[in-house]
């Protein structure tokens, strides 16, 4: 590249592409709201009175190079420069282009705005509401331009159905199926918001189905029960249905670990409920917990407590066993390491049960201490149950 003697390269038709690449997206959303075209100029970098003499050869070839670019799409304007000592010399000092067409053929871009504006013309057709989409995305719509037609598609499909208790596997489009909405479902989002009646949107819904009304996959509850009478010992049961306790159940006991769970020592008036993690949140929809005596056993770490935590907003009454500082200290042997703490403020813990989630936060027993339930001794379980 040709140099002036500061450094600093002198500008090249390259250098005027690479501007107007980063003015790209704007200058496809101006073009399709039928903006007028606003003049577009960049100054040229080129020598200085100085250098004509010395690196004349330079000069020339670089000259040569904008005279080509001059033909088009570019316009080049030049000045005058030298004087008395190497004569007065035309080079070029600005680049211009004159309109869209020269844009386009100066990106090499004809073809994609072609099929952008195919792609409007769809949209305009069969979805007209989404069309605003489009122009202020322009270069994501030509990323999805193989999957245009069927987006639109599926937005059209749902657009015209008021439908009640369908999944959003039942949408019936050529070519759609299940991944094909799971895999768009940012932009089918963004599609539907413009497309469909506000009063069809649920804007609180953080998922597609919730959103548009569409039928969500049913959450379950698995529990465990020995009472006299009852045909099985184990049953999972959907949480919408599972409106009332099992007849005689007046103590529950949630727990984290499968296993544990399935082990766990249940009297006649008990119910054991499979808590698995922050799954938690799907039992806090049985209000009819809030009648029971609710007893709470996770993992001995900092999300332990703040599952916990979680729990008490909808029960503030749950009590947790083993979920102490004696437990963590008589079971040091078998401590592992949590792998990603949290530090939440948890403000529905006992006195005793913050001291220790702090202790945990800080580190005092060392780095992110974890007792996971499993490696509780069943013995220490028996101990602090109440008697059969």
């Amino acid at each position: 590249m040709a140099r002036v003697s500061s450094g600093k390269p002198w500008t090249r038709p390259a250098d005027v592409r690479a501007a107007v690449v980063k003015q790209w997206p704007s200058l496809l959303t101006a073009f399709l709201t039928g903006q007028e075209w606003a003049p577009f100029n960049v100054p040229l970098r080129g020598p200085g009175p100085s250098e004509i003499g010395e690196r004349l050869a330079e000069i020339q070839a670089w000259a040569a190079e904008w005279e080509r670019a001059g033909r088009g799409p570019l316009r080049v304007e030049s000045k005058q420069v030298g004087g008395r000592l190497v004569g007065a010399n035309q080079i070029p000092c600005r680049a211009w282009l004159d309109g869209y067409a020269q844009a386009w053929e100066l990106l090499g871009a004809r073809r994609q705005v072609s099929e952008l504006i195919r792609l409007a013309d769809r949209a305009k057709a069969e979805c007209p509401r989404v069309l605003s989409w489009l122009e202020r995305n322009p270069v994501r719509a030509l990323r999805l331009a193989a999957d245009w037609d069927r987006l639109l598609a599926t937005v059209r499909w749902i657009d015209e159905r008021q439908f009640a208790d369908l999944y959003v596997r039942q949408v019936d489009v050529p070519g759609v199926d299940t991944k094909f909405i799971e895999g768009h479902e940012r932009v089918l989002t963004q599609l539907l918001d413009l497309q469909l009646d506000p009063a069809r949107i649920n804007p609180a819904a953080l998922d597609l189905a919730g959103r548009y009304g569409f039928r969500r996959k049913p959450e379950y509850v698995r529990f465990r029960r020995v009472g006299p009478g009852s045909p099985y010992t184990e049953m999972t049961v959907r949480a919408d249905e599972l409106t009332a306790a099992p007849e005689g159940v007046t103590r529950a006991y949630i727990l984290e670990n499968e296993v544990t769970y399935l082990a766990f020592p249940l009297a006649g008036d008990a119910i054991a409920l499979f808590g698995d993690g922050y799954a938690v949140n799907i039992l806090a929809k049985l209000s009819w917990l809030a009648t029971l005596d609710l007893t709470y056993w996770g993992d001995l770490d900092t999300h332990g407590f703040a599952i916990l935590n979680r729990l008490r907003n909808r029960f503030p009454n749950a009590r947790s066993i083993l979920m102490d500082r004696e437990t963590l200290l008589a079971h040091q042997s078998q401590w592992v390491t949590e792998k990603t703490p949290t530090k939440a403020a948890l403000d529905l813990l006992t006195p005793t049960e913050q001291d220790l989630y702090q202790d945990l936060i800080g580190g005092t027993f060392g780095p992110a201490v974890r007792l996971e339930q499993e490696r509780v001794s069943f013995a220490s379980l028996e101990r602090v149950l109440p008697p059969a």
